[in-house]
């Protein structure tokens, strides 16, 4: 029977949430988490599953790579499913690297499973087959049929259909395909339809990104009040109003009218992307307040507004980072803002 590695992260291999993020990589010789969703309806037999902590892996990314190598060399898999990750921005990142290096490095095929908005799928689409699921682990359900059934294609050495028939990301991969029709008539026939108002998909879809206005440069610093907006989840020190690590759906203010900087100690940073420990030692590199009391003493600009504005910009959907910034926007300007910082991590 074909054999076949899963990975998957510390949460989903049943070790611990987020206070577990750290956890080394381990192998276990038996199936875990997801994987026992696709143990029954496989071509093959998962014969390991790898765990492993997202920070861990996203601060010792070569290490943990070295490490599943060995799992690779020692369980010689035909295939390895990662994942999947939905929109969790560490997992699909660890998802996405571990299916790339293994298909580069050995030549198996790799699958995983990812929201189309999760950062890790501009990074590995075009290294290795990725299934688009839900945004969350509610889409479960959904995601591990069709990961199934790619992945019993892969097992079986069979050639995957195009992206939208199979359900996987595009790979960015243009092919040739024969059709009754010439390219000058399916061209004709597209237009006639969006003329007259009829359904037509074009065949060569182009990237369509929103149009953003630059604002008008801002005539005298001087007289400008300025306000401070960071994603890097800086928050006074406990956290008390539960400002989400990853995936925030809202955005806090924070009174600095009586502070010339923030204070280590006082402040810390929630952010589940990167390591904190420069941040709350000196939580003013990710809210620079300190600088901007000195330029404000020293006249380069008019004033500081009132508060500073945060959230976690990690693994949080376009539609409510479009949102969030809408209602900022909207306050900011109530409030005679002329210009802000927004510092991103």
């Amino acid at each position: 029977m074909k054999r076949v590695i899963f990975y998957t992260n510390q949460f989903f291999g049943q070790i611990g949430g987020e206070d577990q993020a750290d956890v080394p990589p381990q192998v276990r010789e038996e199936v875990i988490g997801p994987a026992n969703l696709f143990k029954d309806h496989i071509g093959g037999e998962i014969v390991a599953t790898i765990i492993c902590g997202d920070n861990y892996y996203a601060q010792n990314m070569e290490t943990a790579r070295a490490f599943v190598y060995q799992q690779i060399e020692k369980y010689k898999p035909q295939l390895v499913i990662a994942g999947p990750a939905f929109n969790a921005g560490r997992f699909g990142m660890a998802c996405g690297d571990i299916c790339a290096s293994i298909e580069g490095k050995y030549n198996i095929p790799t699958l995983t499973g990812l929201y189309a908005e999760n950062p890790a799928v501009d990074i590995y689409k075009d290294k290795t087959y990725i299934a688009e699921t839900g945004n969350s682990a509610a889409a479960m359900r959904k995601a591990v049929p069709l990961m199934v059934k790619l992945a019993n294609k892969l097992l079986n050495g069979e050639k995957l259909g195009l992206p939208k028939e199979e359900g996987y990301i595009p790979k960015g991969i243009r092919m040739n395909i024969f059709k009754e029709k010439t390219g000058a008539e399916r061209a004709l026939d597209m237009l006639i339809n969006k003329l007259s108002g009829k359904p037509y998909e074009t065949e060569v879809p182009i990237p369509e990104y929103e149009a953003i206005q630059a604002a008008k440069a801002v005539a005298d610093l001087s007289k400008a009040k300025i306000a401070l907006l960071t994603s890097g989840g800086v928050v006074p020190k406990g956290n008390a109003d539960h400002l989400p690590a990853a995936t925030a759906k809202f955005w806090m203010k924070y009174d600095i009218r009586a502070l010339d900087s923030l204070n280590g100690g006082e402040y810390e940073s929630v952010h589940a992307g990167f390591d904190p420990v420069y941040a709350n030692d000196n939580p003013n590199r990710i809210v620079p307040l300190d600088i901007m009391r000195r330029l404000e003493k020293k006249r380069k600009i008019g004033s500081l507004y009132d508060y500073f504005i945060v959230t976690t910009g990690n693994s949080t959907s376009v539609a409510d980072a479009t949102r969030m910034g809408k209602e900022i926007a909207e306050e900011l300007k109530k409030a005679g803002v002329d210009a802000a910082i927004m510092t991103s991590t």
